[in-house]
């Protein structure tokens, strides 16, 4: 997986807290099944500091379209519409009736 390795190098490689919230949070945003169900939640970790975590929630907040609910466990839940793009309906091609053969 793409993302993952990002976050793993990302440890690995000593970015900052921030950095590495932010890639963490990205990933979970991006992940196929978030795109689907469009919503995530997002869990605060022993490592993630208060100053990244403020940051990254408010850099959050200050987003278009993403819908924050601060749950009582100290878990952040993200909701958030599906583009116009997406919203396009799908073309469904029917196959014309061939006139029976006798």
């Amino acid at each position: 997986m793409k993302e993952a390795n990002q976050y793993e190098t990302a440890v690995g490689r000593g970015v900052s807290g921030i950095e590495r919230l932010g890639l963490r949070v990205s990933n979970m945003i991006n992940h196929p099944v978030a795109q689907i169900q469009r919503w995530v939640t997002i869990h605060r970790l022993d490592s993630d500091g208060d100053r990244e975590w403020d940051e990254v929630m408010g850099v959050l907040t200050e987003t278009d379209g993403i819908d924050m609910t601060f749950n009582d466990d100290g878990s952040v839940t993200l909701r958030w519409e599906a583009c116009a793009e997406e919203d396009r309906p799908v073309e469904v091609f029917e196959r014309a009736e061939e006139p029976a053969p006798f």
